[in-house]
Order: structure tokens, then C-alpha cells, then sequence
């Protein structure tokens, strides 16, 4: 079931027949730190959250989170929209999506330390610094952890 589109854009349930858009996606946004195939793959087929966001037929973003319900929290595990449709209000649609669809009171996630329009994103959103991961992305930049409580 897609969500009314704001923009011409639905937020819909993604799926394993979305494997090769997210991939595409996913290098895009994430070039060296984009998942493998594999990694992709069991996104789609797994017991997790995900959604993507589509413009007309092209998938332009997705969310994926993976719940840890016995350790009280889910991971935003990979959140992307391209980047020719950036700042167009899909990302908060997304998180937004994701974290509704997540039933645990916390939800982490993590962020390349220079991302600073993410962070000021997730900062909007309730999340706050927790830790940081030094060299946790490709190139050696440190990953910051943030952490929201569920209101």
C-alpha cells in the first residue's frame, strides 16, 4: 500500500524485486560504502522494515530497519535518497515511515561524521549523539552513533 505522494513521489513497502533499483541506489548514494549484492539481497528478504520512495516508476530512495527487539532497540540500518532528489523532504518521509513501522522504544543509526545535512536531519527527528565509531567508513572517517527514544 503507497502512501499518498506529496511531490509526485509514494513511499511504498520495498521488496526483493526491488533488488536491482536498490542497488543502483545504494552506489549513488553510498559509492564505496554502498552494500554488496549479498548484503542488498537479504535487506529485501529479511524480517526488517523497508521501504523505498518512487517517483513515477524510478526508485529515488529507501529505508531499511532491522529491529532488535531482545536488545530494546532497532537499527536504521541504510537510509538514501538519490542525489538528484535530495532535499525534497523524501529522507524525513522515510525515517518517518521506518520509524513507525518499528516497535521498539529506542532507534539507533549511524552517520558519516561529515554528513552534516543527515545529521542536522536526524537531529530534527529526536536523535542525539551516543558514541562515535572512529574509522568506521571507507577513507578512515569516523561513524557518530545516534540514538532517539520513541515517544
Amino acid at each position: 500500500m503507497a502512501e499518498t505522494s506529496n511531490g509526485g513521489v509514494a513511499i511504498e513497502p520495498a521488496g526483493w524485486r526491488d533488488w536491482r533499483g536498490v542497488a543502483a541506489l545504494e552506489q549513488a548514494c553510498f559509492q564505496l560504502d554502498a552494500w554488496g549484492p549479498v548484503e542488498i539481497f537479504f535487506a529485501l528478504v529479511g524480517r526488517n522494515v523497508r521501504y523505498k520512495a518512487m517517483s513515477q516508476a524510478r526508485l529515488v530512495g529507501f529505508v531499511m530497519g532491522d529491529p532488535q527487539p531482545s536488545q530494546g532497540f532497532s537499527w536504521i540500518a541504510t537510509i538514501g535518497v538519490h542525489p538528484d532528489f535530495q532535499r525534497r523532504g523524501i529522507g524525513q518521509r522515510l525515517l518517518a515511515t521506518a520509524e513507525a513501522a518499528l516497535t521498539t522504544p529506542r532507534i539507533r543509526l549511524t552517520v558519516r561524521r561529515s554528513n552534516l545535512g543527515a545529521i542536522a536531519l536526524y537531529q530534527k527527528f529526536g536523535y542525539q549523539q551516543t558514541t562515535v565509531w572512529e574509522h568506521y567508513y571507507s577513507g578512515g572517517e569516523a561513524g557518530i552513533v545516534m540514538e532517539k527514544l520513541k515517544r
